[in-house]
């Protein structure tokens, strides 16, 4: 089965779809007893931040396909975002552990602040090694990244995080206030002294007009970045009866939480490229895998539930 949509020619503009243009249709609806809405209809619903859905947004408009953008989460300042830069000029540390790209980029802010000292960086994964890639281009940067686990999870982290010798070895972790304690006690259990900053919280968005919420439900793939943005989207459609549509993860963790929530159609995909299909560890790329969950959408519903057990989702 040929899993690549035909591109439309679009280049560089992202095919989304506002509301306005959904009122405008509908009202056309009214007044001429017709509808050609199905082509403004959203078929992917992008969640991450403002400003950060728009390479996704690309991605699939060179496929023909339609994406409405609800942010489902924000990030807001932590208690221990100020006490970050101090430390970072004060004391050095053998790694700096970076578990997604919010902590990267607030991360480096405060690198910058603080004099861009030397700091070795491990990353969880290849999405939040991209935050730093301007700064690895610099000629005189003093910044490396020296190690990515073999699985892209926190746990793996903590197991692989290399550690020489049997002297004393400093991890700083700056991290969401909503991430768990599995990284800290795993490195501590193995020896390695960490201090952990909160440095800010990811928050979810209450405040969705219902037409919006209407038009997100009938999309036929919601792609999530996060646990809290798996969160969000199950509150908001907690009172939405037999909502059985298809979540694209992005990585494991996300994918676990959406299925500890009781979310039906699961997929999870890398990051690392959009359009590859990994034959490796790594599995699905994120764009590949959004395409394929709408192929089986558009398939007949009565092969629908065997099309979804068929797929190799993720590594």
């Amino acid at each position: 089965m040929d899993r690549v949509a035909a591109s439309n020619g679009l280049e560089e503009i992202g095919v989304w779809v506002s509301l306005e243009a959904i009122e405008s249709s509908m009202l056309q609806q009214d007044e001429n007893g017709t509808s050609d809405s199905s082509s403004l209809r959203p078929k992917v619903v992008v969640t991450r931040e403002h400003g950060k859905n728009i390479k996704l947004i690309n991605a699939l408009a060179k496929h023909g396909i339609n994406c409405f953008e609800l942010p489902l989460i924000q990030h807001t300042q932590g208690p221990d975002l100020d006490r970050l830069t101090t430390v970072l000029r004060g004391t050095s540390f053998d790694w700096i552990v970076i578990t997604s790209p919010e902590a990267g980029s607030v991360f480096l802010n405060a690198w910058k602040a603080g004099g861009t000292p030397k700091a070795q960086v491990g990353v969880v994964g290849a999405g939040t090694a991209t935050v730093f890639k301007d700064v690895l281009q610099s000629p005189q940067q003093s910044l490396s990244i020296s190690f990515s686990p073999s699985k892209a999870t926190g746990k793996v982290l903590a197991l692989e995080l290399p550690k020489h010798g049997g002297g004393r070895c400093t991890v700083l972790y700056p991290a969401s206030m909503n991430a768990g304690n599995e990284i800290e006690m795993g490195l501590t259990a193995r020896g390695f002294e960490v201090t952990r900053l909160n440095t800010y919280s990811t928050v979810p968005v209450y405040d969705v007009d219902q037409m919006v919420l209407a038009q997100t439900l009938s999309a036929p793939v919601v792609a999530v970045a996060s646990p809290s943005a798996v969160r969000a989207w199950v509150n908001l459609i907690s009172e939405a009866e037999s909502w059985d549509n298809a979540v694209a993860c992005i990585g494991e963790t996300t994918a676990l939480a959406a299925k500890r929530l009781g979310l039906k159609n699961v997929g999870w995909f890398h990051p690392r490229s959009f359009e590859c299909v990994w034959r490796n560890k790594e599995g699905i790329g994120f764009l590949t895998g959004i395409k394929q969950m709408l192929e089986i959408r558009d398939a007949s519903s009565k092969t629908e539930e065997a099309a979804f057990g068929d797929i190799r989702w993720g590594a």
